[in-house]
């Protein structure tokens, strides 16, 4: 099916060469419908480096001008997100060379530059990519989507136009050094703006909030902008409060099949961003809660009918417990002890998720365990261990540990995850 796929494409595009510019067009959008109704796997499959080098050679040799490709490079990179897929033919490919060359090129023209053409081959050049990004493309194209995201008016063109820019930004990872220069006022000014005029769509406003949760840095402060100027824990717990309400849990799996519905992915888009958020940021308080709160409320609603939204609950769970940052109190007060224990316990195969929810455990076991610097916490970490191992003794999660590690123990002798037992329990 997936070659089959490749070649319904590779044939919808040669038919490009022989076309004038109106013609290509109308082409383009048949492809756009063909790549729109396909599912995921049937979509990654396609990209590849070869294509992508297939592509570069129609344009240099003039058999599609450079306005139908960014025609069909948005719809791609639209689609990929849409389909939460990856590409990984694009980095090391000749198309991708000639972008990086000509954003460079028109950028530094002293006459007849061309900024929309830069905008639209930033948008291209970043939506294809999830990594390798050129560092001198970042210093490029952050103040010129920027530029466009920070338009304000509300028609559909416009709004499509900032959503494209918001959606290339973040695809700038935490990995790529971003002078606060280039980006922090104007990425405050869209967020604020948004919160109170309600002009971006659901996807740009995400796509706002990556690209600012990937800029956080060690000592630089901006967690202190993020938790108390713009209020994200107030704002994902709304959206993620909304979309619980939209997504309509009871669809049966052969009905829903694997194509996930807009609010899901929206959900799981939220989720990821959580993720980085626990990973990065060093600030917390009681604000916070409510971000626990509303994860956990995700997972009990996901539990019987998304896997997928389940794992991604617990892994942000698993990675909050590395963060020192975070107090243990704060899980108790959200609900996850309680949502994650049931997850652990009732779950009688080795899945991601049992895997997740017994490493939450033992990370929380550990930092019971340590001893406090300072001597007035000690009561309250021997209150909350007191209570701790009292849940987790009712709810069976002694009999869950010792069974996971005999399943452990038989099928995976190289896991980190393999130490000593006593690790996974709170010694009260």
């Amino acid at each position: 099916m997936e070659k089959e796929n490749t070649k319904i494409f590779k044939q919808l595009l040669s038919e490009l060469e022989d076309c004038d510019e109106y013609e290509q067009k109308q082409k383009v959008e048949e492809i756009n419908y063909f790549l729109d109704e396909m599912d995921k796997e049937g979509f990654q499959s396609i990209f590849t480096e070869e294509l992508f080098d297939k592509i570069d050679k129609m344009i240099e040799e003039k058999k599609m001008t450079m306005k139908i490709l960014i025609l069909l490079l948005k719809h791609v990179g639209s689609c990929k997100e849409l389909k939460g897929a990856w590409i990984e033919g694009f980095e090391n490919s000749l198309l991708c060379e000639r972008f990086e060359k000509t954003i460079i090129e028109e950028k530094h023209k002293k006459e007849g530059k061309n900024e929309k053409l830069i905008v639209d081959l930033c948008e291209c050049y970043l939506l294809q990519l999830d990594n390798n990004i050129g560092e001198d493309l970042v210093s490029i194209c952050v103040p010129y989507l920027l530029k466009v995201a920070l338009t304000k008016d509300k028609n559909e063109e416009t709004l499509k136009e900032v959503e494209m820019a918001l959606l290339a930004l973040s695809h700038i990872d935490e990995y790529y050094d971003t002078p606060k220069e280039l980006y922090l006022n104007e990425i405050k000014e869209i967020i604020q703006y948004h919160q109170e005029n309600l002009n971006l769509t659901r996807l740009a406003y995400q796509s706002a909030w990556k690209f600012l949760i990937c800029r956080i840095e060690p000592g630089k402060n901006l967690e202190g902008m993020i938790v108390n100027e713009l209020h994200f824990a107030r704002e994902t717990g709304r959206e993620l409060e909304e979309l619980v309400k939209l997504v309509d849990w009871k669809r049966k799996k052969e009905e829903k099949g694997e194509k996930e519905e807009e609010e899901e992915l929206d959900l799981l888009r939220w989720l990821r961003i959580l993720e980085t958020y626990f990973h990065l940021c060093k600030l917390w308080n009681d604000k916070n809660i409510v971000i626990i709160n509303r994860i956990t409320q995700v997972l009990r609603a996901a539990k019987d009918f998304s896997e997928k939204i389940v794992n991604d609950c617990i892994s942000i769970f698993r990675t909050s417990t590395e963060n020192n940052s975070m107090d243990i109190e704060f899980f108790v007060k959200g609900g996850a002890i309680d949502a994650i224990l049931q997850e652990a316990v009732e779950l009688n195969v080795i899945k991601v998720q049992k895997y997740c929810s017994v490493y939450f455990f033992k990370e929380i076991c550990d930092r019971l365990k340590k001893k406090m610097d300072n001597k007035k916490e000690e009561p309250k970490q021997k209150e909350m261990k007191r209570k701790l191992f009292e849940k987790m003794e009712e709810e069976g999660y002694e009999d869950c540990i010792i069974g996971f590690f005999g399943c452990i123990k038989k099928a995976y002798y190289s896991w980190d995850f393999y130490q000593r037992l006593d690790d996974y329990f709170i010694c009260y």
